[in-house]
Order: structure tokens, then sequence, then C-alpha cells
């Protein structure tokens, strides 16, 4: 028996393969929640990609069961899951249709969908009776437009209800877009259960170090301008310039493994740098109260993507005009300003992206409604600048001072009490 038709992924334009890379950013939510749960993969085969990638993904209290894909043996699918041994086969269960399962804090479309909006409304209505209140939805689609953009455009709009989050995997043949939906809202508590999330348009290095998506592009940029410059200017050394300025750039974007403190008290530091100053004030943007402001100052030396200071829930962002004075100045707090807010279980913390003398382009990739880590990236300012920690005063203590360097994702700025 295959599953329901309700449920298919929808119409097929053409061959689209999940590849290993796709896949473990597909089951990213599975991987990220750090307590036993159920999750549901449906329409896998015995040499899915996505399913062997849910299997590696599993903790030790974990459980999936696994719908086979149309036209896909229950028989053979069990034989695969059995000869993985007894630690997967006391994990994973494979049943016959959709209806033998229950309700999962993860559920996995392990085929594509490509589509209409109409046939991917309909195959996410089929799947939505199998959430639990706050599961995420995992579904893929084709990243170049044409008959796909149907489904891309309704899996954008479904993204919009309540946030988690997209990805582009370029190495993928061919590209995929991958969302990450939450068709019910989720409290902050929940972000406390999980780690930070994979990224997988960061391109690594080693197993410690990766380049940001944003790094590629810029080293692109210099090495196309280079090819250019040589084909124009043949008997020139001006090519030398963008060539030679390729690395650097590209390690400007750098982006390192980090070891988040588990302590549930500890508040770190939301970028590298040095604390500029630590202080008390009111903002009455952020509500009433009292604020304990730890403003740190990135050099264009330092790692310039954001992480996520504690455990929350994304519940507003907005942007601030201003100038573009020297981040390290006091009037820098006056310079364009990307305000991201989080609901935490400790109250509400604000991060400050501000823009410098140099950094003009601050990149946000958490949307409302989306669970950060404690730690985990959510987004970078170019080049030289700014960013604030704003913890509510009566709530944290500041276990750093001006002068101090920190590390983001890793240093401990505050402590809860």
């Amino acid at each position: 028996m295959t599953q329901s038709p309700a449920v298919r992924p929808p119409g097929r334009p053409g061959p689209v393969r999940i590849g290993e890379r796709a896949a473990r950013t597909l089951v990213t939510e599975l991987a990220r929640l750090n307590h036993p749960k159920a999750a549901l993969l449906v329409g896998a085969g015995p040499q899915s990609a996505v399913l062997a990638a849910a299997i590696e993904a599993l903790l030790p209290g974990d459980r999936l069961t696994v719908v086979p894909a149309e036209g896909a043996s229950a028989a053979a699918l069990r034989d695969h899951v059995t000869a993985q041994g007894r630690w997967v086969a006391d994990r994973v269960r494979v049943v016959d249709s959709l209806a033998e399962t229950d309700a999962a804090e993860v559920v996995i479309a392990a085929e594509p969908f490509l589509g209409t909006a109409d046939e991917t409304r309909t195959a996410i209505e089929g799947l939505t009776k199998y959430l639990s209140d706050g599961a995420v939805l995992s579904v893929a689609t084709a990243a170049a437009p044409g008959r796909t953009a149907g489904a891309a455009a309704e899996l954008e709009r479904q993204g919009a209800l309540h946030g988690v989050g997209t990805d582009l995997v370029l190495r993928n043949s061919p590209p995929v877009r991958l969302f990450r939906l939450r068709l019910t809202p989720a409290g902050p508590s929940a972000a406390d259960q999980l780690a930070p999330a994979h990224r997988p348009s960061s391109v690594p290095l080693t197993r410690a170090m990766h380049i940001d998506s944003n790094g590629v592009a810029a080293a692109g940029i210099t090495l196309g301008l280079a090819a250019l410059a040589r084909l124009t200017r043949p008997k020139s050394k001006l090519w030398l310039l963008p060539a030679l300025a390729a690395a650097p750039v590209a390690a400007f974007f750098r982006d390192p493994e980090r070891d988040v403190p588990e302590d549930p008290t500890a508040v770190v530091a939301a970028a590298d740098g040095q604390v500029l100053s630590v202080q008390r004030l009111h903002d009455e943007r952020f509500g009433d109260g009292e604020w304990l402001r730890v403003a740190v100052f990135l050099s264009v030396l330092d790692v310039h993507v954001n992480r996520a200071p504690v455990a929350g829930k994304v519940v507003d962002y907005f942007v601030a005009d201003g100038g573009f004075v020297n981040a390290m100045k006091p009037d820098a707090e006056h310079n364009v300003a990307a305000y991201t807010v989080l609901d935490t279980t400790h109250g509400t913390v604000v991060v400050a992206q501000r823009t410098g003398l140099i950094a003009r382009r601050i990149v946000q990739r958490a949307p409302i409604g989306a669970l950060l880590a404690k730690g985990e990236r959510f987004g970078l300012i170019r080049f030289g600048s700014r960013t604030d920690v704003y913890l509510p005063a009566e709530a944290a203590d500041p276990l750093v001072g001006p002068g101090d360097k920190v590390v983001g994702g890793s240093s401990v700025i505050a402590r809860w009490r």
C-alpha cells in the first residue's frame, strides 16, 4: 500500500533528486531538537538520502516512523532498516500507509514538491493533521523558476505564518530550496531545547572553519574582475589587484564553529570583538523598565557573523535609520541599525546590529516566529561595525567590562539571576 493521494508530493516536471547535502539540511529540525521526540518521514525509499540523514540525526530517545514512497515496497524498506543494526531497528518503524502514523514534532517530506500552488496546498493540508502543536514540516522544491514556481510561492506563503526558515542548496543536482514550516505557533521555551541549526550555504574549509555564502559571492566577484581585467588589458598587471584581494575578502566572511556553553544561565556574546560599554538605560521601543546593554565593537579583523546571545523566539524585527559614524564612537548608537527582538523564558532580549563607518549592509536571516538556539547564527554585518545586546536589567548581571575581548557564541557576557 502506498501513501494517500492527498499527501503525495505534487506533480513532477522533471527529475529532482535530493542529495546528501540537501538531505542533511532537510532534517535540520530533527537534528537540533535535544529532547526525545517523535518524527515522521513521508515518501522514502531504501536508497533515500533523506532516510539516511534522518537515521543519522536520531538520538537515543527518538522515534522515527517512515512511510514508503509511491511505488516503493514497505517490506524492502523494513529489510533495509533492519540491516542497519539493532540500534536503528529499535527506533525506526516502517508503516504501510500514512493512516497508521501518529502526530509528530517533526514531519519531513522525502520527495520534493514540484507542482502547482493548489497541489502544494493540498499536499500540505494532508500532512497538517500529523503535526503536533508547534511542530515543523520540512519540504523541498526546485530552486529554478518555471513550472515549480507555484509550489515555491505557496511554500513561501505558508512559511510566513509562524516562520522557521528557508535554505538554498546550490550543491545539489539540480539546486533545491528547502522550507521548514511551522503551521501552529511555538512558545519561547521551545527554543531552550534546540541546538544551533545547520546552515548549508556556508562553505566548509575544515571541520572547524567555514566561509559564509556572502564571502563566497564577494570572492567570486573579485576573481571575476581579475579575469575581466586580464582579458581586456592582457599586458597590464592590474588584474593582480582583485586577484590578490579575493583571499582576504573571503577571510572577512569566515564562519568558525564555536563551543556554546551549556549553562542555562549563561548569556553569550552576539559577536566577536571588544566590549565598548556596559550600561543601564531606558529604551521605550522595547518596553518599560531598565535595560542592561552590552556594546561590542567589531574591527575589520573580527568575525562578523552574529549569533543569538540566548535561546528565544523572534517576535519582532525592524530597522532604524541613522548615520554611519565610526562604530567605536558613542554617536554610533545613532547609526543605521537592525533590531531583532527575542521573547525568552527570562523576558525580552534585543540584539542590535549597527553599521559603522564602512559597513553599509546588515544581513538578518531569522524571520519573525523563528526559534533561535543560544549561539545560533542569525546574520552578519559587513566590515567594521557594532553589536549591542539588551537584557532586562532586573534579571541579569554583567560579567564583562569595557576593553574586554569576547568571542561570539562562546564568551559569557552576563548571567541570568
